[in-house]
């Protein structure tokens, strides 16, 4: 079975919580707004790390950072793009698997028709009431499904 971790919206912040939620990926997706370099080199000391860049990511370091990837990983075609609003092909048409996005900070998992769309939500700072989250998706005899994962992160005193 592959595993593939899933995070968007970092926003310069790795938790512990999640980073341990991580290990054990075969590979991780940043869905963009990173915002700080040093998250890439610690997720890619955990697994290889295919990256987007969002938004929010400015300097010499994000210009190296497209802002759509399409991979493959065991058969599975993976699209990454850090806002659905900027998709540039028909992903079904494409034979795309997954579309792994962020941006919303909303954790979301949809299929439609054959696509399967994945919004792991933000593991950064906290943003309005939503939740502390990532996911991961799990590839295994060419089926592929999703799953969020929140963590109980208590704000500080």
């Amino acid at each position: 079975m592959l595993r593939v971790g899933l995070v968007s919206d970092t926003h310069g912040l790795l938790r512990p919580e999640v980073a341990e939620f991580l290990h054990g990926s075969h590979h991780i997706i940043h869905a963009g707004d990173i915002c700080d370099p040093e998250i890439l080199e610690r997720l890619s000391a955990i697994a290889p790390v295919t990256a987007v860049r969002g938004n929010n990511d400015r300097g010499a370091w994000s210009e190296k950072l497209a802002e759509s990837e399409l991979i493959q990983l065991e058969g599975t075609f993976l699209y990454v793009v850090h806002d659905l609003a900027q998709i540039d092909i028909d992903p079904a048409g494409a034979g795309v698997h997954v579309v792994v996005s962020g941006h919303s900070h909303k954790p979301h998992v949809e299929r439609r028709g054959t696509v399967l769309y994945v919004n792991p939500g933000s593991p950064g700072p906290r943003r309005f009431k939503l939740p502390i989250a990532a996911a991961e998706l799990l590839v295994e005899d060419g089926n592929v499904r999703a799953r969020v994962t929140e963590f109980a992160i208590q704000p500080a005193p």
